[in-house]
């Protein structure tokens, strides 16, 4: 199946996104896309002060020479976050019948999206980096009240990827990009765990519109660090896949897990590396490198031989784990986090018995699946070498013993059902994540 099939192919299970044209020079298509979609109204075009000059000046001109009435807006800062200051801008720049038409990377975007569904309104983005895949996805990452929160929100009804430009960008966003998209390896583990556990069952059109697809849309990290357009091209189609994936299941489980929580924990801790804040994807790189360390660990064990009534006489309580939670959380910028969500994903005794059965009895089996599902971290570790992505922690500023920390954190931090979850209730928690961090282990301290 090509390009082509595939995005065809999904665009029929999106929800929201109706067009996605990548090419050469597709930008050019903004105005007709626009009438299109939005017959008589008014336009603002949504920039930062990189991506003005890169693209959002010549659609500026091109929606003046259509004859739509046009503006923009241009945010001045060299660089920041998704959080909720910029929200705030956003909407006020859309007050008066404005659609927005984001031109940028993926901050952009998120703000342009929730900020459209503010309005209760649609929008047309036109991306300049390969950095992430939230551009097509379900939902909006802000940080909101010391929180990084994900808000339900429509995508986009448009995409436009111009290659021309988002090959140009500059080699760290389409690294950061390529790590984003590898991290819905470990991910894909890790849904498949939580479907094992009842949790959350793998929904099939959200699934194969990506993961059917992902190894081939991995396969040339050296064409992506040196920008080729057909490396590119293949990288941003697999983000907007993982973006439309998260539509059918209108949720981010498609493409997020316990990878991604290590960057919300240094995104709400305002982390910085030599004065710079790091990008969503070289963090993501991290996580997921380490949550590939987890599964190569997970894979030594023989649950065949889990003591299942011991875990279960064992687990604790609801109120003892609310009472963990506060004590690990009692620190952090949220310091209800943890509270909040182990409450919403606590499960009684009877239902833990019943998931570690599921693998006990079945553990060749599903060790099986998932091996052919996840990579190694030594493999990652090569990907993320040949694409220029950060591939030890240190890398973003971040020790070995501050990654190991966020452990517990990350575990307790979202009430999405995580591998970390399935060793806490075997028992196997602590081996996991000693093991990564042993003598010999990924990230040896």
């Amino acid at each position: 199946m090509d390009s082509k099939q595939r995005i065809a192919k999904a665009l029929q299970v999106a929800t929201d996104t109706k067009v996605f044209e990548m090419g050469r020079g597709v930008s050019s298509l903004a105005p007709e896309i626009f009438n299109r979609f939005f017959p008589g109204r008014k336009a603002k075009i949504i920039a930062d002060i990189h991506t003005w000059p890169v693209l959002g000046e010549k659609v500026y001109g091109l929606f003046k020479d259509a004859g739509i009435p046009v503006e923009k807006f241009v945010i001045m800062e060299e660089e920041f976050h998704a959080e909720w200051d910029y929200i705030e801008m956003v909407d006020k720049e859309l007050d008066g019948g404005f659609i927005a038409v984001s031109v940028g990377s993926g901050v952009i975007n998120d703000l342009c999206k929730l900020c459209s569904h503010h309005h209760e309104q649609q929008y047309l983005t036109l991306p300049t980096a390969a950095s992430v895949d939230g551009y097509s996805s379900f939902g909006a990452s802000i940080s909101y009240q010391n929180s990084k929160q994900t808000f339900s929100c429509p995508a986009p009804v448009a995409i436009l990827a111009d290659i021309d430009v988002i090959a140009a960008a500059p080699k760290e966003m389409t690294a950061a990009g390529y790590a984003d998209l590898a991290a819905k390896v470990p991910a894909g583990a890790e849904w498949m765990v939580a479907d094992l556990m009842g949790a959350a069952p793998i929904k099939p059109d959200a699934w194969h519109v990506l993961q059917d697809y992902l190894d081939d849309l991995l396969a040339n990290p050296e064409g992506v660090a040196t920008g080729d357009p057909d490396a590119v091209s293949d990288l941003f189609e697999g983000l907007t896949l993982s973006g439309i994936a998260m539509q059918a299941a209108q949720s981010s489980r498609p493409a997020s897990c316990c990878d991604h929580l290590f960057s919300h924990i240094l995104d709400m801790t305002h982390h910085r590396y030599k004065g710079k804040l790091q990008s969503h994807g070289f963090q993501v790189a991290i996580g997921t490198l380490t949550m590939c360390a987890v599964f190569d660990e997970l894979f030594k064990l023989d649950l065949t031989k889990l003591d299942v009534d011991a875990c279960v006489n064992a687990w604790p309580t609801l109120k003892e784990e609310q009472a963990r939670a506060l004590e690990i959380f009692k620190d952090f910028p949220a310091p209800t986090l943890g509270f909040d969500n182990i409450t919403k994903k606590y499960n009684d005794p009877q239902t833990v018995r019943e998931q570690l059965v599921v693998f006990r009895d079945s553990w060749p089996e599903i060790k099986a699946k998932l091996q052919a599902q996840v990579y190694s971290f030594e493999k990652m570790q090569g990907l993320f070498k040949a694409a220029g992505a950060p591939y030890d922690p240190s890398m973003i500023g971040v020790s070995r013993q501050a990654l190991k920390d966020m452990f517990p954190i990350v575990q307790l931090m979202r009430h999405r059902m995580n591998v970390l979850d399935l060793a806490k209730r075997g028992g196997f928690y602590d081996r996991l994540v000693e093991g990564v961090f042993a003598p010999g282990g990924a990230w040896e301290i």
